[in-house]
């Protein structure tokens, strides 16, 4: 039998820890496969022109989907979409590590963003209705949201070794055993409480608004980084993204069972979240990335050297996210943890800011990845416990969707965003020191640096928006506190959130 709804689920510890190594497999693959994808691209010829699409497989199909995802696990049973979203996930992953040709790899990609999409907001919900008691819900958010936040980093300490030690195909098949371990799991300790059940019927035409947008806006930004932001197909796709998501809403105001109920994203508390959420990610996804790059083009580390290299991070986060954050959330207001951990993030951001080529990685780069670990950690803990506290228990599949969606669109504009600001400020950079340079390798280096803290001078001023937007918009307590404005009922429990790729 199902506990009911309340009712403390006797195995819910359990369940957490198969919850969270699903979770931990979806943000693993993301930087496993960008580790991967040299050595994919020439074992399978693709050209650099679509290289690209390994990615951006993956991306639309995750984005697009999300919402779909979250409101079918609703109806359907998380549990259910849980399982289901693993085994299509195992499938689609031995498809990539099995990819003959470069369709083959892309469809996989596709596949595992269809799958994805149905497993992460599931992953969300599940932990909402089983983690009802405010103190353990911190603690058990605290491990997730630990693991969500440090789990890209893994992937790239995972994926550099098994591309250096095994082949790019082991990047793929990896995710099978953690898949196969949690669905076993999923249906041995995972008790999904009656009344939880959404028994409306599903908004088909929301759905399809909704994915259509999404993909559109995602596809925009992609398209964005490798054209021109004024391309023909670039614009049209941002069009197309602003009319299909303003009709969705229209659509999700009027009909009797919305795919997305517009009080989950219009809760003051919840939207703020979604906000601050998304605008950290933009920062994060970008500096990330030019971080790796760093490391490996301009300091030469190999893939698994870059990977140990990030690890402060990652004992960051874990410290910032279990030992301030799940400790002091039910103590504390949410926005007195969120502000000064974003403004502690951003002060990491600061220091990268004075990268050079020798820059010294033990007096520079490893304080300031501590810092953005433990700002990042003390922050997304109780941001993510807001962003669906207190919704109705039939709507938290959706609403751990739009949290999973903030993070999907935060990285798209934040790579895409930071990326044309970096090859932008490169260029000019080689453009006025051409003349005087007498060592070209020196010059492209410079340049690459210069680029680089361009970007993440913009990352710094974005993650400050993080702090400014919590600090104006977000007035609960957080998690075990107040009451809901939308009169949702209390206490309802809160997902943490995987960091998308």
């Amino acid at each position: 039998m199902s506990p009911a709804h309340g009712a403390l689920d006797p195995k819910r510890w359990q369940a957490l820890f198969f919850i969270a190594l699903a979770q931990l497999m979806v943000v693993l693959d993301g930087t496993i496969v960008n580790i991967a994808l040299p050595s994919a691209q020439t074992d399978l010829g693709i050209s650099d022109g679509n290289r690209q699409w390994v990615i951006t497989a993956y991306a639309l199909a995750f984005g697009g989907l999300l919402l779909f995802g979250g409101r079918v696990a609703d109806l359907w049973g998380r549990r259910r979409a849980f399982v289901v979203g693993l085994i299509g996930f195992a499938l689609a992953s031995a498809l990539g590590g099995a990819a003959s040709n470069e369709a083959m790899l892309y469809l996989s990609r596709a596949l595992q963003g269809v799958f994805g999409a149905l497993l992460a907001p599931a992953a969300l919900s599940l932990l909402t209705i089983l983690f009802t008691d405010a103190k353990e819900r911190a603690k058990a958010f605290g491990v997730f949201g630990a693991i969500a936040g440090a789990g890209a980093a893994i992937g790239l300490l995972l994926g550099g070794a098994l591309t250096d030690y095994l082949d790019w195909r082991w990047t793929f098949y990896v995710n099978i055993p953690f898949a196969v371990i949690a669905a076993v799991g999923a249906m041995m300790y995972i008790n999904e409480p009656e009344n939880a059940r959404n028994r409306s019927t599903l908004d088909i035409p929301g759905a399809v608004l909704a994915s259509l947008g999404l993909v559109a806006l995602v596809y925009g930004f992609a398209r964005a980084e490798h054209e021109d932001w004024t391309e023909s197909v670039t614009v049209t796709m941002f069009v197309a993204a602003a009319v299909l998501l303003a009709a969705f809403v229209i659509v999700e105001s009027r009909v009797k069972s919305p795919l997305l109920p517009l009080r989950v994203v219009t809760d003051r508390n919840r939207g703020g979240a979604y906000a601050a959420l998304g605008l950290a990610i933009v920062g994060m996804f970008g500096l990330f990335l030019f971080l790796t790059y760093y490391l490996q083009v301009v300091r030469g580390y190999s893939p698994v050297k870059t990977g140990v290299a990030f690890l402060p991070m990652v004992a960051g986060m874990i410290i910032g996210s279990t030992q301030i954050g799940a400790r002091l959330v039910t103590r504390v207001p949410a926005r007195m943890l969120m502000v000064p951990g974003f403004l502690v993030a951003s002060l990491g951001m600061l220091l990268l800011t004075q990268l050079s080529i020798d820059t010294s990685y033990a007096a520079v780069i490893m304080p300031a990845q501590v810092l953005l670990g433990l700002g990042m950690g003390t922050a997304f803990m109780p941001a993510m416990s807001l962003a669906t506290e207190r919704v109705k228990p039939t709507d938290a599949g959706v609403a751990g969707a739009m949290v999973n969606v903030s993070q999907q669109v935060g990285g798209a504009i934040g790579i895409a965003l930071l990326n044309t600001i970096a090859a932008s400020a490169t260029t000019a950079y080689v453009t006025d020191h051409a003349a005087g340079s007498t060592n070209e390798r020196l010059l492209v280096l410079e340049s690459m640096v210069h680029g680089y803290t361009t970007a993440i001078w913009w990352a710094f001023f974005i993650v400050l928006g993080s702090a400014v937007v919590s600090a104006l918009l977000i007035n609960s307590k957080g998690s075990g506190h107040g009451t809901d404005a939308s009169g949702e009922g209390s206490d309802e429990g809160a997902p943490i959130p995987v960091m998308v790729h």
